[in-house]
């Protein structure tokens, strides 16, 4: 009996052991579980959820830091930023919005608002808020319970917005009227302030803050929760230059159409935001940092303290390459001869005129110059807008400008080579004459060179029939090889021709690029008659033959530099854009070098097209004209398909050493075909002449964009404000 109980004992012990082992084993088990899950936390997670907690604790505060400043190449400023007088509102995520009501009602006492932002919902909203009663009567609960019992499957949610409706739908636009003036500011203040976000300041008033409202403002602030007074900073260009751009302001905002795009980079939907051209392209350049502030809660979630952890940082300066004295020059040129043309008769659809002028060896842009006329529908009396966007957003057939580019494809393609003699007589092919201006009905044998001198047609054309496997004879039966218009325009896309530039700015176009319906119209794209070119598409193609042959991207941003410390100096250099090669031709230097004594000739040749205007200069150039025999297709529809002329000049100086290479358009200048109109090539030299005094005055006076600290200077120009339209007029 005794060994029984024993082993009984035993037995039960035995179990109970095992039952502490397992418990034993299940605890540290649970422990080594839980010590792993903290590592991983720690160690594997540890930073994402740090920087969680930061996008929930850390909030980019718009504090309104000074948008980067623009200047021109020599640190004449050409956007400015004008402080002034704002008042701002924060909601935390706990304010109610009887609160916010509330505080609308205070400010609405000591602040004038416009009444010009609200909206018919924003008067249905504000109505049922403040008659909460009245419009819970416009819906009676049988009325919503037999809306919901006819769907059993309806939900909550489409319900309550189907109730919404009804009561919206319900209230009468005598309700409505009934809103006073008062309330309707009332109204206005309260709409800004519901359109921010938590703990992100929303500009209430930024624009025409008085001094007397700011003050009175400020004073309450103690009764008046969430609202701050501060300073905001508009933005005034000092120039009429258009493809500077401009930016929103903050009653507009960041744009709709690009809202995801900048709420996913931290900004607020009434940040300024550049919107066109440069403003545009550099935003994140220009725009800076926010200061970033961390809210400290209590347990029920309200903000006790605001800790500011980052200062924020204004946004970066920009140094332009355009010589705003060298730009307003060629701006009063290109105006006085728009002008001129127009003064003549059968100009009636002449209403604009361009010039782009760069440095080729760098695709600095000097000067971009576009004017556009228009009329007042009531006074019918016509203005000059600034139209220098056009420059690279509209397109035009350039003439005999291309004949370089034609020359030198004859080169690549094996059709002639340098000192090609050719026969310049009319051809006759089927029933189509094809003749050279200056020889209508002669014959004359032509060197590549005078062809170019003289501006040859007849010249062209056989470079393209060759181009195409053909010699021409006359009574042929005319073709062309398959592929000979694609290989005629691979050939000018190595000069940029019909092409992306790469200019630093949006909104580029290529040109048309037409499709011919017989062979015989490929040959006029040999001479300029066919594709349409950008003006600066013509400035780089010239460049790309006076450096050398080398396409150089155009670019209009010359230097990143920090904000200026003393306001006297521009601040230290951040970052220098250097010069982008896009390829080089495939002409060697001796056949490039060939064709410019061909342009050479062209001013001061015995026959150059140019002779008349640049015979007498101090200064060695090279270029070429054109005369583009165009049809109209403008903004006049109704003069759709009338026979117009484009007038077009591209060159370059010094001739041995290149520093600036231009292109001047005139489209559809005139219907008079039999007239000789000297302005394209006036322009040019006018444009040559100007750029030179500039040269010797700056040598003179010291300035020059090599100083280790260059001073801020004053652009001479008229101010004007981001909300006049880029369309400005140049008084």
């Amino acid at each position: 009996m005794r060994k029984l109980q024993v082993k009984q004992n035993t037995k039960h012990l035995a179990v109970i052991t095992f039952r502490m082992n397992l418990l034993f084993f299940a605890v540290f088990f649970m422990f080594s579980l839980l010590i792993f899950r903290l590592g991983y936390l720690q160690i594997v997670k540890g930073e994402e959820y740090v920087r969680e907690l930061e996008r929930t604790e850390e909030v980019r505060v718009n504090t309104s830091v000074p948008r980067g400043r623009i200047f021109d190449r020599y640190g004449r400023i050409l956007v400015d930023n004008q402080p002034e007088n704002a008042i701002t509102y924060t909601k935390m995520q706990t304010t109610k919005t009887a609160e916010m009501l509330e505080i609308a009602q205070k400010l609405s006492k000591l602040m004038e608002q416009p009444l010009n932002k609200i909206t018919y919902r924003d008067k249905l909203d504000y109505w049922i808020l403040i008659h909460p009663e009245e419009a819970k009567d416009k819906v009676t609960k049988e009325e919503m319970k037999a809306y919901r019992d006819a769907d059993e499957d309806i939900e909550t949610k489409a319900v309550n917005a189907e109730h919404d409706r009804r009561v919206r739908e319900r209230i009468t636009d005598a309700e409505l009227a009934a809103l006073t003036d008062k309330e309707l500011e009332v109204l206005a203040i309260y709409r800004e302030m519901m359109i921010g976000y938590n703990l992100s300041p929303q500009i209430i008033k930024g624009e025409n803050v008085t001094t007397e409202e700011f003050a009175r403002v400020s004073e309450m602030l103690p009764d008046l929760p969430g609202v701050n007074t501060t300073t905001d900073w508009k933005r005034v260009r000092l120039t009429p230059l258009a493809i500077l751009g401009r930016t929103t302001v903050p009653s507009k905002g960041v744009p709709k159409s690009d809202l995801n795009f900048y709420l996913a980079r931290d900004y607020s939907r009434n940040d300024r935001v550049g919107e066109s051209y440069f403003e545009a392209q550099y935003e994140e350049i220009l725009q800076g940092e926010k200061s970033v502030v961390k809210n400290l809660t209590n347990k029920k979630g309200q903000v006790v303290e605001m800790m500011t952890t980052f200062d924020g940082e204004p946004g970066k300066d920009l140094v332009a390459t355009i010589d705003i004295e060298f730009q307003q020059k060629a701006d009063a040129i290109l105006e006085r001869k728009l002008l001129e043309l127009k003064s003549f008769g059968q100009s009636d659809l002449l209403d604009r005129a361009f010039l782009v002028a760069m440095n080729p060896k760098t695709g600095e842009l000097l000067s971009v110059v576009g004017k556009k006329i228009e009329k007042n529908e009531e006074t019918n009396e016509q203005y000059v807008i600034d139209y220098s966007y056009g420059t690279f957003t509209t397109a035009y057939e350039a003439g005999s400008t291309v004949k370089a580019a034609t020359v030198l494809m004859g080169y690549n393609e094996g059709v002639i080579e340098p000192g090609t003699v050719m026969l310049d007589a009319p051809m006759k092919i089927g029933n189509i004459t094809l003749n050279t201006l200056f020889n209508k009905f002669g014959s004359v044998m032509l060197d590549d060179l005078t062809a170019l001198e003289k501006s040859s047609n007849v010249y062209m054309f056989k470079i393209a029939m060759g181009v195409g496997g053909r010699t021409y004879a006359p009574g042929m039966r005319f073709s062309l090889a398959k592929g000979t218009l694609q290989t005629m325009r691979n050939e000018y896309a190595q000069f940029g021709l019909g092409v992306p530039t790469g200019v630093d700015l949006p909104g580029e176009t290529l040109g048309y690029q037409a499709d011919p319906d017989t062979d015989v119209k490929m040959l006029n794209l040999a001479i300029g008659q066919f594709d349409t070119y950008t003006p600066l598409q013509l400035a780089q193609y010239i460049s790309t033959i006076a450096n050398g042959g080398y396409r150089i991207q155009p670019r209009m941003l010359k230097e990143i530099r920090k904000p200026s410390k003393d306001g006297e100096h521009l601040g230290q250099v951040v970052d220098e854009v250097t010069p982008t090669i896009l390829n080089r031709i495939e002409n060697s230097e001796e056949e490039i070098a060939h064709v410019q004594e061909g342009l050479r000739r062209v001013y001061f040749g015995g026959g150059g097209s140019a002779r008349r205007q640049f015979a007498t200069a101090d200064y060695t150039a090279a270029g070429k004209t054109g005369t583009a025999q165009v049809v109209y297709y403008g903004p006049q529809e109704e003069k759709y398909g009338t026979d117009t002329i484009n007038f077009v000049h591209v060159g370059y100086a010094p001739f041995e050493d290149p520093e600036i290479a231009y292109a001047i358009i005139y489209p559809w200048a005139t219907t008079d075909f039999d007239t000789y109109f000297p302005q394209g090539n006036e322009t040019a030299r006018d444009l040559l002449d100007a750029y030179f005094e500039l040269k010797k005055k700056y040598a003179t006076e010291g300035v020059t964009t090599s100083q280790v600290t260059m001073p801020i200077m004053r652009a001479s120009t008229e101010k004007l404000d981001e909300d006049q339209a880029v369309e400005t007029v140049n008084e």
